[in-house]
């Protein structure tokens, strides 16, 4: 997740094949392709940690 980013709200993540970015809300992968069986451990670990990742991205990307 980076500062000032832009919406949606989202999460980035990186493998050493690249990445893809996930929306915060629906968990859908939004841009980019996650490796084979890459995105379930990701998935679920976001799934269960909602809540924080949208607090941070609330935190990091304050709007005027």
């Amino acid at each position: 997740m980076y500062a000032d980013d832009h919406a949606p709200p989202h999460f980035h993540v990186l493998s050493a094949d690249g990445g893809y970015m996930v929306d915060i809300a629906t968990l859908a992968i939004i841009r980019g392709t996650a490796p084979a069986g890459h995105s379930d451990g990701a998935l679920e670990w976001a799934a269960a940690n909602k809540a924080l990742l949208t607090a941070k991205w609330d935190e990091y990307n304050e709007r005027d």
